[in-house]
């Protein structure tokens, strides 16, 4: 029988960690929720000392400083958090001969490539300060010597608000009609599934052996526009239109990339795992009579 592990989840509060604290709910391993209230994880010797203490075997790290454009004028700000704080868990957990599981993103990529999903191994090319800050994360990884899985994702939304679903659906009670994109194409990735994986690969013992770097987002793609029209038809929203536009009528300091989808081949055949598709997980999701917006 394997030993109880024990979790350290960090960022908590975000979309990822509620959904990791609900699927987790029946898992034998002994998992320890914190945001920042409870760990500074920039600070190394808080670091040191909370995994030392609680004797943590693997760490899921969710924290990040996810405002893209806020990104672009605070980005000391944000390489603090998504740069240099992975590189002080994974040394940390390294010591304790722990491993983690890091949460990494699309925008490392800069829309580099055109209308092919990306593998790992893709030349990278942030064209932000968020993406660069996560790429240095990502990096800060890979020199610690510590056991780590790092899952890129992207356009996360979850059963709690905040996030690109509910932005629009809260927006459609208000207006007759709305706006989204339609020239920028990916693949929106359900925190819960996310979560599953998380959770998944660590009661199976799947870290250890299978190190590196993995995409993780739904099947499928679509514009923000498809997203946006799925999301206002699948929660009944009725007498509302939701229209097509070009990215230049929402100005944005960040150049985001105009095909972001992920290559989850990787993913699938280490850990021999379906992913389901984007809409299935989108009905799912706005089928829950939970789901905050």
């Amino acid at each position: 029988m394997d030993k109880t592990l024990n979790i350290l989840v960090t960022g908590a509060n975000g979309q990822l960690g509620k959904s990791i604290r609900k699927e987790a709910g029946g898992s034998s391993d002994n998992y320890i929720f914190t945001d920042v209230e409870e760990l500074d994880i920039t600070d190394p010797k808080a670091v040191e000392d909370f995994i030392k203490d609680n004797q943590i075997d693997v760490i899921v790290n969710c924290a990040a400083y996810t405002n893209v454009d806020a990104a672009e004028d605070h980005e000391s700000v944000a390489l603090k958090i998504n740069g240099e704080a992975p590189g002080i868990l994974a040394r940390a957990i390294k010591d304790n001969k722990g491993s983690i599981i890091h949460i990494s993103t699309d925008y490392v990529f800069g829309g580099s490539q055109m209308n092919t999903p990306a593998k790992e191994n893709q030349r990278v090319n942030p064209t932000g300060a968020y993406g660069r800050t996560k790429l240095y994360g990502e990096e800060e990884l890979e020199k610690s010597g510590a056991s780590y899985i790092i899952l890129r994702t992207a356009w996360l939304y979850s059963d709690y608000g905040n996030n690109f679903v509910a932005k629009i659906l809260s927006l459609l009670k208000d207006r007759d009609s709305i706006k989204v994109v339609f020239d920028q194409c990916g693949t929106p990735t359900y925190a819960t599934d996310l979560a599953k994986a998380i959770v998944d690969i660590i009661s199976e013992r799947k870290i250890k052996g299978n190190e590196g770097i993995y995409h993780f987002s739904n099947e499928g793609v679509c514009s923000w526009y498809d997203f946006a029209l799925a999301a206002s038809q699948l929660a009944g929203i009725e007498g509302k239109k939701v229209l097509p536009c070009h990215s230049d009528e929402f100005p944005s300091k960040v150049i985001r990339p105009s095909y972001s989808v992920l290559d989850k081949t990787k993913y699938k055949e280490t850990f021999h795992r379906e992913v389901p598709h984007w809409h299935n997980s989108l009905k799912e999701a706005l089928s829950k009579p939970d789901f905050k917006y």
